[in-house]
């Protein structure tokens, strides 16, 4: 839980009540200079109303050179960001010809896989020339190649189930598998955190929702007994079924899921474990297996393993694990698989050829160096962030590091002034945090060397000084203690 320093969360609701007040009085003299000039609606209802666009029109709008940048190369530990210009204060942005060499703090390529590899890059290119850029069909009529049969097989024995299935868009396979594995009569108790992808997946899936204290065992625990004492609403009768959604890494926090103590709580109270490792798969554990490894979790205890290969293997798409039935059971009734054009086949054997090097399978001893790479690189930063003074969250060996923003004015200041300084990073805000909770995601990867990572410390640290992020006193240097110690003697 993030505890809000009083003068900060006092100077943020000031902040964001000073642009609603006068975002309204802009609103106001609009609508006086509407009312006095003809309307082209016609009898029809605005299609956006008051405060429904309100939000994007007098804050997004105003900051929103900081978000959605175009590049123009791949997205490795450097990458060129493209440079936009406006005319009219924000309300429109035009690319320009000209592009910025940045250092890359904010792509999810924790492993290094998103550019050029010496194994992956000319199997997708051979991919690319038998199969073609698309199946240009659905799984069940055309679109199942000897890559995808291949491919789920390779992501089975990966995460340790006996059986997967692959789908072209992460954000679809939690959103589309949740409707069909629970429904009317069933209950969704779901972290508090939980992506938006398994929120709106629950919502459409019909079934009852309640949501625990993130992170929060215990409370998991005392919802889970009422919710099993109440029963169903209404008619009290027993749920059909009872599932815990969780995530491996909170994906805004940075946090690893207290996954053992959440699997015991499940096995107590007969309750099916949902595990989302978008941000966790192939990023930590020893091999790379994610949280399961690392915390030391049977798979078998894991009813439903969910994951991306957008993160780790420098592909698109998502999957999901588990027992033979199960797939066989999504195979038939998921819409994604039904009714959406299969994976690409050229990111189809992206995902095989980086698996196997993560694996050791293509010869050599690189994937174990990526894995050691990304966990060194993930806890120097992390490390060094903290003695400079930032509010950091996240735990050790996570490569998400959310450094805490709160006032919305540092939000582009943050943003602007370390891209003016040739580093790239991204800014996250409502409706995607709290109001109050505004923060800079920093996403380290294994291709990052530690030149790269020095100079973002000093970049992020010369602005956080100028910004005035930096909400906790700063450790000393070891030089400045030494020379103390010497004044001493």
């Amino acid at each position: 839980m993030i505890t809000i320093p009083y003068l900060t969360a006092l100077t943020t609701y000031f902040s964001y009540g000073l642009l609603f007040a006068f975002g309204q009085l802009r609103d106001f003299f609009r609508k006086i200079l509407d009312w006095w000039s003809k309307s082209n609606l016609q009898g029809y209802a605005p299609i956006c109303l008051g405060l429904e666009d309100f939000y994007i029109r007098r804050l997004y709008l105003r900051i929103q050179d900081c978000f959605n940048r175009p590049i123009s190369s791949s997205p490795d530990a450097w990458f060129d960001v493209v440079e936009r210009i406006s005319n009219d204060n924000n309300k429109t942005l035009k690319r320009t010809t000209r592009v910025t060499r940045c250092l890359n703090l904010g792509s999810y390529n924790y492993l290094g896989f998103a550019a050029a590899d010496e194994y992956c890059t000319p199997r997708v290119i051979e991919s690319l020339k038998q199969f073609y850029p698309s199946t240009c069909s659905t799984r069940v009529d055309g679109g199942t190649t000897t890559l995808h049969a291949e491919l789920e097989e390779c992501v089975a024995n990966f995460v340790g189930k006996p059986a997967a299935v692959v789908f072209g868009m992460g954000y679809v396979t939690n959103s589309a598998i949740l409707p069909v594995l629970m429904g009317k009569g069933s209950l969704i108790i779901s972290d508090s955190l939980n992506h938006n992808s398994i929120v709106n997946g629950a919502r459409g899936s019909g079934a009852t929702i309640r949501v625990f204290q993130h992170n929060t065992p215990s409370h998991l625990e005392k919802v889970l007994r009422e919710q099993i004492a109440e029963g169903q609403p209404r008619t009290h009768r027993p749920w059909k079924k009872i599932m815990v959604v969780v995530e491996g890494i909170y994906s805004m926090e940075g946090e690893l899921c207290k996954l053992p103590e959440i699997v015991s709580i499940c096995k107590k109270y007969k309750a099916y474990v949902y595990l989302d490792e978008a941000h966790s798969i192939g990023a930590v554990g020893k091999t790379g297996r994610g949280v399961c490894e690392l915390l030391g979790v049977d798979t078998a205890d894991v009813d439903i393993m969910m994951g991306t290969f957008t993160k780790s293997f420098g592909s698109c798409g998502g999957y999901i694990a588990g027992s033979k039935e199960l797939i066989q059971y999504l195979k038939y009734t998921c819409p994604a698989h039904l009714y959406a054009t299969s994976i690409s086949p050229p990111a189809a054997q992206q995902i095989i050829s980086s698996i196997k090097v993560i694996l050791g399978e293509d010869g050599s001893s690189r994937g174990a160096q990526k894995l050691a790479k990304i966990r060194e690189n993930s806890n120097f930063f992390r490390s060094e962030l903290q003695k400079m003074g930032f509010e950091v969250l996240g735990d050790n060996d996570s490569p998400v590091m959310p450094i805490m923003l709160y006032n919305p004015a540092k939000i582009p200041a943050f943003s602007r002034e370390c891209l003016r300084r040739n580093v790239a990073v991204v800014t996250v805000a409502f409706p995607a945090t709290p109001l109050l909770l505004a923060r800079a995601r920093i996403c380290i990867s294994a291709a990052h060397t530690r030149e790269d990572l020095v100079k973002a410390l000093e970049v992020i640290s010369s602005v956080g000084d100028l910004v005035g992020i930096k909400y906790f006193p700063a450790e000393p240097k070891k030089q400045q203690l030494e020379g103390e110690r010497v004044k001493l003697e």
